[in-house]
């Protein structure tokens, strides 16, 4: 099971399986080499992760993505992790920063795309993606802040990793140049530069989404 569902989950993931495609189940057993029972196991599990969507009419499908709540979702993110952001800055101690320099260590020097597949984001760097961003939240004070914070971070990872492996323009950003930004301004205590280089971060993850969406849209 745990081949199945980490292949399901890294092609949903990776775009492989667009937001809203119908997953049906026999070609799906062909692809990861199971049973009907298994991957419906393992598509129930993922619609409890929020990855898949089950209903009487469509069947098992990849969850749907719009623009309304994609442009929601990033306000909100702009304005609660701006908010986490500002507090760790301002209240962070020694042990936060340390903290965050050994995450951004860690995350500049872990490869982002598999050499094998292009398309993909590796896990390893997805993984330290992760603890980056956790940290830069971690140090506000607040458990209340921080589970809302990461709460929105997780509804965003759909819409990030859609925009990751199907976007013709991730070359025009340096995610590495962004994460320096926004861990320089707050070792330097710089809480304004901190929140506008995370602001910053978020938004353009948002412009490439919609890019991609309206260059799949046929004239």
């Amino acid at each position: 099971m745990t081949i199945c569902v980490q292949g399901l989950r890294a092609d949903i993931h990776g775009g492989v399986l667009a937001p809203g495609e119908r997953l049906k189940f026999r070609p799906l057993c062909a692809r990861y080499d199971a049973s009907v029972s298994l991957v419906r196991e393992v598509l129930s599990r993922l619609a409890e992760q929020g990855l898949v969507r089950a209903s009487p009419q469509v069947g098992f499908q990849v969850t749907p993505i719009s623009e309304a709540d994609l442009l929601d979702l990033t306000a909100t993110r702009v304005d609660i992790e701006g908010l986490a952001r500002r507090r760790s800055v301002e209240r962070g101690d020694l042990t936060w920063r340390s903290r965050l320099v050994a995450a951004h260590y860690t995350l500049d020097n872990t490869r982002r795309r598999d050499p094998a597949d292009p398309g993909r984001v590796t896990p390893e760097w997805e993984s330290a993606h992760a603890a980056f961003h956790d940290t830069l939240l971690a140090g506000c004070g607040s458990e209340r802040l921080y589970g809302i914070a990461c709460a929105l971070r997780d509804s965003a990872k759909l819409y990030r990793r859609w925009s990751e492996a199907l976007d013709e323009r991730d070359h025009e950003r340096d995610p590495a140049a962004e994460h320096a930004a926004i861990t320089d301004h707050a070792l330097a205590a710089d809480a304004d530069r901190a929140v506008a280089a995370l602001t910053d971060h978020i938004r353009l993850t948002t412009d490439l989404i919609l890019h991609a969406r309206t260059a799949s849209v046929p004239d």
